[in-house]
């Protein structure tokens, strides 16, 4: 599946009108849609953040048992030493008895962590891209876009420089933008499971993505408003791009974000000038 994309982009101002500015559409936009090759990398991508853990060696195997053998109708199973208690005669060690160690005890040294080609994230990086251009992918991924003048959506670079929350918020409802705010806003909710004990008690569906090219603020502007993602066109990540490893996150480009796609990612009759070895 590729994008069908227009040769040229709009470039809005901060009250959200059009500024007059054109800039033509990266090539990368017109990259294959390929969502197998998006949810591969994520998958692998998401298991290099885990933490090792494992069950005691000890445990299960902390008592005194001997099986019985044969001969008196009862399981082979080791059985707890001695008497005068309920503990005594009960089956122990086994991952079958009450208070025995589990199947296969978990080992730190397991294989956590999962190398992915660099040709290959790339791709994905390229397909997320390319379906964040499409209204239809973009919905399907439950944003409120419905009010958005166009896709993608690039602002000017004066952007880049606010430093204040308030100044994010008056562009964001400029562009017609707030709506996916507020769909943040109404899914804030407590999460179900045992996370709540894990310092992960609240969840809430993603916004907007921001995607700049120099922080001279923005950063500190955007970071505090609920879901929203704010990312270096330098340091496009697939983990941010496409969340849970679904293509089409609505983002909002810099102009001058926008305009270095070309350089980082290539056309088709040029490679990339900042990436080595990719065309």
């Amino acid at each position: 599946m590729c994008a069908c994309t227009r040769p040229l982009i709009s470039v809005y101002s901060e009250k959200g009108e059009v500024s007059g500015k054109n800039v033509t559409m990266p090539a990368v936009f017109k990259a294959p849609i390929r969502p197998d090759i998006v949810n591969f990398v994520h998958t692998n991508l998401r298991k290099n953040s885990r933490q090792p853990y494992a069950v005691s060696e000890l445990a299960g195997h902390q008592t005194s048992a001997e099986s019985w053998g044969t001969g008196r109708a009862v399981a082979r199973i080791p059985r707890v030493r001695g008497g005068g208690t309920h503990r005594s005669g009960q089956g122990a060690f086994g991952n079958m008895c009450r208070g025995g160690r589990m199947f296969a005890p978990t080992k730190t040294w397991r294989r956590w962590h999962r190398r992915v080609n660099i040709t290959q994230k790339r791709y994905a990086i390229c397909s997320a891209l390319a379906a964040s251009a499409l209204p239809a992918l973009v919905m399907s991924k439950g944003h409120r876009i419905e009010e958005i003048p166009e896709l993608p959506l690039v602002v000017e670079d004066k952007v880049e420089g606010y430093k204040k929350t308030k100044e994010a918020v008056l562009l964001l409802k400029k562009l017609k933008a707030w709506n996916d705010i507020k769909k943040v806003y109404a899914s804030q909710r407590m999460r179900a499971g045992k996370g709540k004990m894990r310092n992960r008690r609240r969840i809430q569906r993603k916004g907007p993505c921001i995607i700049f090219n120099e922080d001279n603020g923005i950063i500190k502007a955007f970071r505090n408003i609920p879901g929203i993602t704010v990312l270096n066109v330098n340091k496009l990540n697939i983990l941010r791009l496409a969340p849970g490893g679904h293509v089409g996150r609505f983002c909002i480009w810099t102009e001058s974000a926008f305009r270095k796609l070309d350089e980082l990612y290539g056309t088709w009759r040029k490679p990339a000038t900042l990436k080595s070895n990719y065309k």
